[in-house]
């Protein structure tokens, strides 16, 4: 697809229909409004009653009858308008609306719990015995333990279909994880999923406090951004050329190091471990752990000294050079601001928000244009400007920081989704922000976002938005959010749900080393080729698992050697998550208003005291 311009992104114009009253409505034009008359009737007077009528008595009065009924057929008639009327649209609209949200292919509870399954099955180290995920066990119990590195990475998650462990996708993915909590925790609680989502979210934020060593001499600390994937040897055994379930790995993994000169790598763990101690903080020593650790590893990333260069993890040699292929960063500054705004919530404490309103600009000049409004592992500043925008809209703390709380960034993206001007949107109803990569997972945090500010306006009793000449209703952006939802669950041309063991239709070939591989005997990695190559059903059903989805046409071919198509990953899934939290109807009835939304609209700022 051909990028945009910025004038095309800035000077947007959309076409929207805004729903009809649902009551009559008084008119101040006499030319465009009903007359009702009730006065057919003569009216009475003294002068002439006690003249005689020139008509018979008989006749005179079947007249009046005639008259009496007219007027109050007319009476009866304006009833029915002014009362049964209205009363006929409010239910053909609730007729509507319940057909919509009774669709039979969406039940958003299966599908949220299908999706959280996923993450227990790529756990990695000691497997939890009570887990339903039986075709899983231990392993990856030696990572860490490589050439002279003696660390201890056994636990965190394997990233995709892959048995390698990044730690910057992992620290996104519990930083996204943990946002939808703080927002809608009490939809999780609604559904028996709040204990479960917790336990993913500490599973990872435990690995993240492994992965940071900080220093206690003049060296550099460190940070560990990779386990598994090719070593120094590329013809030996490894993560990238076995085709092995994690639990029959018997090669050694390498282990990429960092220290804090890889800014992005360590503006994403900072993000993760600030949102998690929210989640936590309930549990105070574990959350004022994560704090800790977070502020230490912000210091230490954005201290200004003439011999700390910050830079990208992915081309700082041995840190990240091998996952250049998987996930290669273009930026750093988002990552800090992201880090920033997160820990100003996890501690309230102001340097941290003015680091990140200071830097947002700057961030957003190192933006890709073809990033702009999209929200995924390698870009965060479209949610930057949300959480922003936020603290604009609950808080606002005024001097210095309104330029960077601008809401106009954030109206714009919305407005980026509800146009064709700068994404456009497969036949089948996909918006495809990057149509030549799995397109779902872009998908999924859009919907999420776009629910989730439509809950922040509404809170604000607010029914509409507007950015440049157009508007947008609370409306127009939940439709959006839900259309993107339907079409993973199946509401698309190949009738196929991208959720796996969700609906009746869905991939049966997921590009997946576990998935793939019969449980109850060791394959070695010149084994494991026949589970790639086959063309049978996956004999481990790996439950939640979204796949990369169809391509642009909305056409998705069901290979296991097709990763594009058939590859699920834990960032994926993430949004997935999100979107499907915030889209939830909270089934518990209130007579408060924010309860029944089902968002917390200060739960997010409980460690601020602005002054």
């Amino acid at each position: 697809m051909s990028e945009a311009s910025e004038a095309d992104y800035h000077s947007s114009s959309f076409v929207h229909s805004v729903s009809g009253a649902s009551r009559l409505l008084p008119s101040a034009n006499r030319w465009n409004s009903i007359e009702l008359d009730f006065t057919l009737l003569p009216q009475s007077s003294t002068r002439f009653d006690s003249l005689p009528s020139r008509f018979s008595k008989s006749f005179d009065f079947n007249l009046t009858i005639t008259l009496f009924l007219i007027k109050f057929a007319n009476i009866y008639v304006s009833i029915f308008i002014l009362v049964f009327i209205p009363v006929l649209v409010l239910l053909l609209h609730f007729l509507t609306h319940k057909k919509h949200e009774d669709s039979p292919s969406r039940n958003l509870t299966v599908a949220l719990n299908r999706a959280l399954l996923f993450f227990d099955a790529q756990k990695s180290g000691h497997f939890p015995g009570d887990s339903s995920i039986k075709f899983r066990g231990d392993s990856g119990l030696n990572d860490g333990k490589a050439g002279n590195i003696n660390a201890s990475l056994a636990g965190g998650f394997y990233d995709s279909g892959n048995n390698i462990k990044f730690s910057f996708t992992t620290a996104y993915t519990v930083t996204l994880l943990s946002w939808s909590v703080i927002e809608y925790h009490k939809k999780y609680a609604d559904i028996g999923e709040l204990d479960h989502i917790k336990n993913i979210i500490q599973w990872g934020s435990d690995y993240l406090l492994n992965v940071f060593i900080p220093s206690n001499t003049s060296e550099s600390s460190i940070i560990y951004s990779q386990v598994g994937g090719v070593g120094s040897d590329k013809n030996a055994d490894n993560d990238v050329n076995c085709w092995q379930r994690p639990e029959d790995m018997k090669y050694t993994r390498h282990v990429s190091v960092c220290d804090d000169t890889a800014s992005d790598l360590a503006g994403e763990i900072v993000a993760g471990m600030s949102a998690a101690s929210l989640v936590f903080a309930e549990n105070k020593a574990y959350s004022r752990t994560l704090v800790q650790e977070a502020e230490k590893l912000f210091n230490l990333a954005t201290h200004q000294d003439p011999s700390h260069k910050p830079g990208l993890y992915t081309a700082n040699g041995n840190c990240g050079i091998r996952a250049q292929d998987f996930y290669n960063s273009s930026s750093y500054k988002d990552e800090l601001v992201w880090g920033g705004t997160w820990l100003f919530f996890a501690t309230g404490n102001s340097t941290y928000l003015k680091y990140a309103t200071d830097n947002f600009y700057s961030a957003e000049d190192e933006e890709l244009f073809k990033d702009k409004g999209i929200f995924y592992w390698n870009n965060k500043q479209t949610a930057n400007a949300i959480l922003l925008t936020r603290i604009r809209f609950f808080i606002d703390p005024g001097y210095p920081y309104e330029e960077a709380l601008s809401t106009s960034r954030t109206d714009l993206t919305m407005c980026s989704y509800l146009s064709n001007k700068q994404f456009s949107m497969s036949e089948g109803g996909l918006i495809l922000q990057k149509p030549d990569s799995a397109p779902l997972q872009y998908a999924a945090t859009a919907s999420f976002l776009s629910k989730l500010y439509s809950d922040y306006l509404e809170l604000l009793r607010r029914n509409r938005g507007t950015c440049n000449t157009a508007n947008f209703t609370l409306e127009m952006l939940r439709d959006f959010s839900m259309s993107q939802v339907d079409y993973i669950l199946g509401n698309n041309p190949m009738k196929m749900s991208y959720v796996v063991a969700y609906g009746d239709h869905y991939p049966n070939q997921v590009h997946h080393r576990a998935g793939s591989i019969p449980v109850g005997k060791w394959h070695s990695c010149a084994e494991g080729n026949q589970f790639l190559n086959s063309k049978e059903k996956n004999p481990n059903v790996l439950i939640g698992a979204m796949v990369g989805g169809p391509d642009k046409n909305d056409i998705f071919l069901d290979e296991r050697d097709k990763p594009k198509f058939t590859e699920p990953s834990i960032s994926s899934n993430a949004g997935l998550v999100a979107a499907l939290v915030a889209l939830h109807n909270s089934p518990s009835e209130s007579s408060d208003f924010y309860d029944n939304l089902g968002i917390d609209k200060l739960g997010i700022f409980q460690n601020v005291h602005l002054i």
